[in-house]
């Protein structure tokens, strides 16, 4: 059994074969996927996505490429959505100066509301960072304290980084972009991270696995990143399907579905 915490199959990327997808990824053993909202009308159809499929759970909210898209109705909307049962998260939301499309204020005030929109509702955070990393943990901190109920999806940082978020409670999520030749570096950080704290992400349709690197990534590609985690971890793979699974069942309430 294993879950993907981190996929977008409401884009338009999987309109011509979503139905297949979703059953490839069955056939692989992903019992659950969290399709995870990044803008306010992505969160809609991700909401949609979890009411249709029972294999589908929702997290919603606005990456920080559309942050200037948030207002007093869009947060409205957002914390009606967020009532749903199948609404397990609140993200994807963070800081990205990479490309800073939305400018530093936006982005910082963005994901102030949505820390703020998770500490109301209980549902922990999935956060994107993409060189930000010490604005990312400041806010964290002055917003929620010294203990986060979150996952960094799609870790980028280095090991200072990374030893942040383990300290303030963060669980951590590497996509298949650690199966890629060039990935030493991601790998090494992989191993660092305990095993309890880990997640599966695909990211889809995003970083597909080398197998198959170039191509639409999907749900049911997560296998190659369980085999990717148990080598470098040194453990069998059913070992890494077991523990990830536990870990994400738990972070994100799925037993009490």
């Amino acid at each position: 059994m294993l879950i993907d915490t981190h996929c977008h199959l409401d884009f338009k990327d999987f309109d011509k074969d979503r139905d297949d997808v979703i059953k490839r990824a069955a056939a692989e053993g992903v019992k659950y996927i969290i399709n995870v909202g990044s803008s306010s009308e992505g969160s809609e159809r991700s909401l949609e996505l979890a009411k249709k499929y029972g294999s589908i759970f929702a997290s919603i909210g606005i990456h920080p490429h559309d942050a200037g898209a948030v207002s007093e109705s869009v947060m409205s909307k957002m914390r009606d959505m967020a009532r749903d049962e199948k609404v397990v998260a609140i993200g994807e939301v963070g800081l990205d100066y990479y490309r800073n499309s939305s400018g530093l204020d936006a982005q910082k005030s963005s994901f102030r509301e949505f820390i703020t929109l998770a500490a109301e509702t209980g549902l922990p955070l999935i956060i994107h960072n993409r060189e930000a990393n010490a604005d990312t943990i400041t806010i964290l901190r002055e917003e929620l304290g010294a203990k986060i109920n979150g996952v960094m999806h799609c870790f980028s940082g280095d090991a200072d980084f990374l030893e942040q978020c383990l300290n303030i409670g963060l669980h951590v999520s590497f996509t298949c972009n650690v199966t890629f030749k060039n990935a030493s570096g991601l790998r090494a950080l992989l191993k660092k991270v305990p095993m309890e704290r880990l997640f599966l992400e695909t990211d889809a349709p995003f970083l597909a696995p080398q197998i198959v690197r170039g191509q639409r990534n999907e749900p049911s590609y997560l296998k190659y990143l369980v085999r990717e985690i148990a080598g470098v971890k040194g453990i069998s793979e059913k070992e890494v399907a077991d523990i990830t699974t536990k870990n994400a069942v738990i972070f994100f309430g799925l037993d009490k579905k």
